[in-house]
């Protein structure tokens, strides 16, 4: 049997990309099809056409064809080399039609039929692939942990193409922002009989009124009188678990920051709670108001702006 170069078929170089070899396919295909050709040889060189385009579109048959071809030389019978497909082993995954058989040579049949056909074929198993998408919670819901079913479209073989799986998703207490959480087995099934990939959920969480998370920590600007800021004073501070009490020094300024341990995301070590003061100033609106402020100016030697130098 005599070797086909099917490079030499469609007239390119054996490293030709995957467009150029599409366009010499179109061009062949164009010249030789029966129905338009008058060429006196265009269906055989039709055919001709087709088989290499069948082989080198695809980048495992080609690879299977290359590494065959190079035990062959000019003039020489083509035997494949042990191992080869055609020699007993097998090359899987490919898609073939049996009506067709008749289009392709001996010399394709031979390297590639016995596992179009699904004879001695040593398919391998394949695990499918990992998928992966975004779950947006609320950041009560990270802090406590919840369950929430999620509907997703998942690749699949068949008409369609795809899917939709509903999964009841358990959301550990304590995930962080991008945190993916791993379902084993949930990804696109696996081919001849391979397990299938998992899914990765990766945990968006949602913008909170109050609270900043960054990473087990949560942030919160906290508005406090200036007379509290001043004198100190105990105040009632909210936490993701509930309110607790806060003593605020005496002298304290806007931007100071404190800190409750324990009070942010759980985990081992628990996140803390930021506290950033910010003092707030009460608004003049009323006569008592004003007249309590114009007090305050007058016994108050104060000058904010004494850093300034002014």
């Amino acid at each position: 049997m005599q070797y086909k170069d099917y490079y030499k078929t469609l007239g390119v170089a054996r490293d030709a990309s995957q467009d150029q070899i599409k366009r010499a396919y179109r061009k062949l295909a164009r010249k030789y099809h029966p129905d338009v050709s008058k060429e006196p040889n265009a269906e055989e060189r039709f055919k001709e056409v087709n088989e290499a385009n069948e082989v080198l579109k695809d980048a495992e048959k080609r690879a299977a064809y290359d590494a065959l071809g190079s035990d062959w030389r000019a003039g020489q019978d083509f035997r494949p080399p042990p191992g080869a497909p055609g020699a007993g082993g097998g090359y899987q995954d490919f898609k073939f039609d049996p009506n067709a058989a008749n289009e392709f040579s001996d010399f394709f049949s031979s390297i590639f039929g016995r596992a179009f056909h699904g004879e001695g074929m040593d398919a391998r198993r394949r695990r499918g692939q990992d998928q992966s998408a975004k779950i947006a919670i609320a950041l009560t819901d990270a802090f406590q942990g919840t369950t929430r079913q999620i509907k997703l479209d998942m690749p699949e073989a068949g008409p369609n193409g795809q899917r939709t799986k509903t999964l009841n998703v358990r959301i550990p207490a304590g995930v962080t922002q991008g945190r993916q959480i791993r379902l084993a087995g949930q990804g696109s099934p696996g081919r001849n009989g391979g397990p299938p990939g998992d899914l990765y959920l990766e945990i968006d969480l949602a913008a909170h009124p109050h609270f900043t998370p960054e990473g087990k920590d949560i942030q919160l600007r906290l508005p406090i009188a200036p007379w509290e800021a001043a004198l100190g004073a105990t105040v009632k501070v909210p936490t993701l678990g509930g309110s607790v009490n806060l003593k605020i020094p005496p002298g304290s300024h806007s931007g100071q920051k404190m800190r409750l341990k324990g009070r942010g995301l759980p985990g081992s070590p628990p996140g803390d709670e930021i506290l950033l003061l910010e003092i707030v100033t009460p608004p003049a609106n009323s006569e008592a108001a004003k007249e309590a402020y114009r007090k305050m100016a007058e016994q108050l030697t104060f000058n904010p702006r004494a850093q300034l130098g002014v």
